[in-house]
């Protein structure tokens, strides 16, 4: 495996596993379809004895990482009698291609050669050969395709996941895509490993190989056992290379143990050892010439390419070839496996004093629980985030009575979720608010910040509008814990005779709306408020006049999306409203994920859009198809198709090469295509700029808008990933809907200002910064920076509009609070 410019299509590595299926030391589980529809398998090795007991030592597991209310016998016999569980996962980046060949070579290596034994009888191996099948398609047919040619070794110039690319690995919280829900069930529901390591490959130009630890800083929430475990397996690993002639590995450099939504990290914040490997990238399969004075120094950790303590063997250049990659991933499996075999007890118990330790820190000091508040603004955001923690194995509970924390009286049948349990770590991560630590670890000698390496936080109720309490004190009350969480059932008034009314405050409103209009069903809008029995319907709610049949429909909706329809009073003010004609750009230069993200969010909710590809938009009479463009977050020269190399030297520093592509794969509007787009707004339409595109409006269509952090220097305004406050504009049509407390979230953003002109009335400023007291969680150095300015603008030009979104409203999927600030804008 990972011989010169051959790579196993993922049909034949299922093959090859469904063979092995017929030994006794392994067990084949197809655990579903991936996306699109390729199978997703798990293969269970260890020994023969072992296997026949593999639901015993399943529990086993389990009952060690959950340990609340066992008995001491029964985890002395676990610790004595269990066997240590290690999970491996390959290539979820379908371009870092070694993971899913090394697979099939170290599964046969293990079930046949006796060395191994060892291995065999004192663990478990739970490996998913491939995270990503689809992708791994791709690249394998894409690769096969020019092999020969002057592209050879080119990686595939679009996103090689249908919606996510390279974002697949920041999902491990949200589990939006059917990879990450199958991988969670395994990892956190059933199987419960003491140790995981996911295979990946980074750029060709600095170390050949890393392995844990992980590099400063790493985070004192989790267990310092996972820490000092991590030196465990990274350093028989590393001596085990040494041996094999394998240089210019480093650890403790680059990747730092901070919290980040990857199947790699997540797991220490629930007690596993979560590792990462990543190997130097050849050109797929096909090798790569590398200099000696080529070679880099790191980010993070190591600063030249040098000796130092964690790089004690430099690699001096030469070939470098994907075999070379199967051998030192296959190798790090190993010293993986045998310090777990040679250490079985050891790494059993200390699973058992990880959870323990958690669970009593979470009884004894603050926070000690958090507070669902019963008030919320969309009600099934605060459902679908419990849903989110509960398939991660996290408890939610619910009180049997009224009860009171922290001096605040809360009815029955508020929701919380107590601090006392085994994942406490990942418990405070996403729920307590966070600042980030600025540190001697956060800033470079001569200033220059040192970000994170995705976020700065990941409070995932900020992030959906679901208000919390954290409480300080312990308290007192009954509670039971949910095995499920059921979502509200939906209603419908039967005595409606002016129609129903939906909240427009519901994001799952508009799914439904959706479905209405498709049937072409009457839709209209509230202009303005409008008392009911019920409550008051502020603007921007649904309205829906009597119509035949029109009851049961609305009664199959408010089943399957949980929502209530009332009735109506006898007048209302609103208008009607339609599905708008929109379109979506899509670039190649390796895909946009940015763009897969908000066509899978448009799918979840049922709007319809059309792709646009660059001939499409610079034909022209854009107005004539489409009502909406949406133009994903992304760099001008990216959507230019201009100055492209520039770009990539200026961001990624010079350690990345850009492909060669095949021409029909170079893609930008170019001018024309600028054009085009300012014809379409001139003559009526509308056009969405998320994040970065914004500057790409603000330039090409000459809007009269400033990005006030255009050219401001990196050590005067850093802000990498935070939660920071807006002032909503409630009476704007675009935030209709919108909580008056709103945060959005914020990575390297524009932010505006309106140029005066003679004109100003014809931009609105739908949300602006406050004056002070902007970040609720994260990093924010300079806020001055942003102080009262506009967050999001509508300007108009001719007949249209563009909307500058200054942060991206539906990022990832994951920002609930802010996905009809998108929303209304594809309703007409």
């Amino acid at each position: 495996m990972g011989a010169d410019r051959k790579l196993v299509r993922w049909d034949r590595v299922v093959e090859y596993f469904m063979e092995l299926n017929k030994s006794p030391m392994v067990k084949v589980t197809e655990l579903g379809n991936s996306t699109e529809g390729n199978p997703f398998i798990v293969a269970f090795i260890t020994s023969e004895e072992n296997m026949g007991r593999l639901e015993e030592i399943r529990e086993m597991s389990w009952r060690l990482s959950h340990p609340k209310g066992v008995p001491v016998e029964e985890v002395e016999k676990a610790v004595s009698d269990g066997k240590a569980v290690v999970a491996m996962t390959m290539s979820i980046h379908a371009t870092e291609v070694g993971g899913t060949q090394m697979a099939p070579e170290l599964a046969w290596e293990l079930v046949t050669l006796p060395e191994n034994r060892e291995i065999l009888e004192n663990t478990v191996l739970v490996m998913v050969p491939c995270f990503n099948p689809d992708g791994q398609i791709m690249v394998t047919d894409f690769y096969e395709k020019y092999l020969g040619t002057e592209y050879e070794g080119c990686s595939p110039p679009w996103l090689y996941h249908k919606y996510t690319g390279h974002d697949n690995n920041r999902d491990a919280i949200h589990n939006k895509m059917v990879e990450s829900q199958m991988v969670s069930q395994l990892l956190y529901k059933e199987w419960f490993p003491q140790a995981y390591i996911d295979y990946h490959h980074m750029g060709s130009y600095g170390a050949r190989f890393y392995i844990a630890p992980f590099a400063n800083p790493i985070d004192d929430k989790v267990d310092p056992l996972v820490w000092t475990e991590q030196e465990l397996y990274g350093g028989l690993t590393h001596v085990l290379l040494e041996d094999a002639g394998k240089h210019g590995v480093e650890s403790a450099a680059t990747y730092p143990g901070e919290f980040m939504p990857t199947f790699n990290y997540v797991p220490c914040w629930h007690n596993v050892c979560g590792m990462l490997t990543e190997s130097a990238s050849a050109k797929l399969a096909t090798p790569i010439y590398i200099h000696y004075h080529q070679l880099r120094g790191s980010r993070r950790g190591r600063p030249e390419y040098r000796t130092q303590m964690g790089f004690p063997h430099p690699w001096m250049g030469g070939w470098w070839r994907l075999r070379d990659v199967v051998e030192q991933q296959k190798i790090s499996a190993y010293g993986t496996l045998k310090a777990a075999a040679k250490f079985r007890e050891l790494i059993l118990r200390n699973m058992y004093r990880k959870a323990s330790g958690a669970m009593s820190k979470g009884a004894e000091e603050p926070p000690y629980a958090f507070v669902i508040k019963p008030e919320q603004h969309d009600e099934l955001a605060a459902y679908k985030l419990m849903k989110t923690l509960m398939d991660m194995g996290v408890e939610v509970s619910r009180s049997q009575r009224e009860f009171v924390a922290d001096g605040v009286s809360y009815p029955r049948g508020t929701y919380v979720v107590f601090a006392s349990q085994y994942c406490r770590p990942y418990v405070v991560s996403l729920l307590k608010r966070t600042f980030y630590h600025l540190g001697a670890f956060s800033k470079y000698p001569d200033g220059v910040p040192v970000v994170p390496y995705d976020l700065s936080t990941y409070t995932v109720a900020e992030f959906s509008g679901v208000r919390l309490q954290e409480i300080k004190k312990p308290f007192d009350g009954s509670f039971e814990t949910l095995i499920s969480i059921r979502f509200p059932r939906g209603s419908v008034e039967e005595e409606a005779a002016n129609g129903w009314l939906l909240d427009g405050r519901v994001n799952d409103g508009f799914e439904a709306v959706n479905r209405l209009l498709r049937k072409g069903v009457t839709v209209h809008r509230l202009t303005e408020p409008a008392s009911t029995e019920a409550g008051v319907f502020s603007a921007g709610s649904f309205y829906f006049p009597k119509a035949e049949e029109l009851q049961n429909e609305l009664e199959k909706l408010s089943k399957r999306c949980h929502i209530g329809f009332e009735a109506a009073p006898a007048a209302v003010k609103s208008r009607p409203v339609k599905m708008l004609r929109v379109g979506m750009y899509k670039r190649y230069w390796g895909g946009n994920a940015d763009e897969g993200w908000t066509r899978f969010l448009l799918e979840q909710y049922k709007f319809r859009y059309k792709t646009l590809m660059d001939k499409d938009i610079q034909r022209g009479r854009l107005a004539k198809s489409y009502d909406v463009i949406i133009l994903p977050s992304d760099a001008t020269e990216l959507i230019m198709g201009d100055k492209i190399e520039e770009y990539y030297e200026k961001r990624r520093g010079g350690g990345f090469t850009l492909p060669n592509y095949p021409p029909e794969y170079r893609s930008g509007v170019g001018d024309e295509g600028v054009e085009k787009l300012k014809e379409f707004v001139e003559e009526g339409g509308t056009l969405l700029c998320f994040g970065e595109s914004s500057n790409f409006a603000i330039e090409k269509l000459g809007l009269p808008v400033r990005n006030v952090l255009k050219d401001v220097k990196n050590t005067d305004f850093v802000c990498p990933g935070s939660t920071l406050h807006v002032d909503v504009d409630g009476g704007h049509p675009l935030a209709w809907g919108i909580q008056d407390d709103l945060m959005i979230v914020f990575r390297h953003h524009p932010a505006f200002e309106v140029k005066p002109r003679v004109n100003n009335e014809e931009y609105s400023v739908v949300l602006s910064y406050p004056e002070k007291h902007i970040m609720e969680s994260g990093w924010l150095t300079g806020e001055e920076r942003l102080s009262r300015k506009a967050a999001m603008v509508e300007a108009q030009l001719g007949k249209g509009r563009v909307v500058l979104y200054g942060f991206q409203p539906q990022m990832r999927a994951q920002p609930e609070a802010t996905f009809k600030l998108l929303f209304n804008a594809l309703l007409g």
